[in-house]
């Protein structure tokens, strides 16, 4: 199951469980609940099965939920006009939102990402002993002799030539 949708200026195709990066979403906020939650309603297309490709009436939805927002690398606009003494140099970065898409309902249909497990912190494991040993054994070291440096070569100059 997947649908194609447009948002931005630009189509995707999406399914459930994709993550798509598109232009930013100005009122969604990063995280679950509803201010997390994007809708995307402008959908073209929607594959109901297999070789079975539709156009939705206003009944299809895509449902998304925002995990980045961002901006992308920095692009450098160079306007330029020869033999008119004209350059221009810019930069630009785009902003986007990651968005991954939970649902996409169509007809009375939903189709559903698989949830996502949920992010458990590890417990640190405890250094062992060996490493504490070692570094106090650093510590009481003898400081290590000085070696000799050696004299640095005198340039010679060069001898003036001789003309002819």
């Amino acid at each position: 199951m997947y649908a194609v949708i447009r948002t931005g200026g630009k189509q995707y195709r999406v399914a459930p469980g994709d993550v798509i990066r598109v232009e930013s979403v100005g009122s969604a906020n990063q995280g679950t609940g509803t201010d997390g939650r994007v809708e995307f309603s402008d959908v073209l297309a929607v594959s109901a099965g297999e070789g079975q490709i539709g156009k939705p009436q206003s009944s299809a939805l895509v449902t998304g939920e925002v995990v980045e927002q961002g901006r992308e690398k920095k692009i450098l606009v160079f306007h330029y006009k020869r033999k008119k003494q004209y350059k221009k140099l810019r930069g630009h970065r785009q902003g986007y939102t990651a968005v991954r898409i939970t649902e996409i309902a169509f007809d009375g249909q939903k189709f559903a990402a698989p949830e996502l497990p949920k992010n458990v912190a590890k417990p640190k494991k405890a250094e062992p002993v060996v490493a504490e040993v070692k570094a106090e054994a650093k510590a009481h070291k003898a400081p290590a002799k000085k070696k000799a440096v050696a004299k640095k070569a005198v340039a010679k100059k060069a001898a003036p030539k001789k003309k002819k």
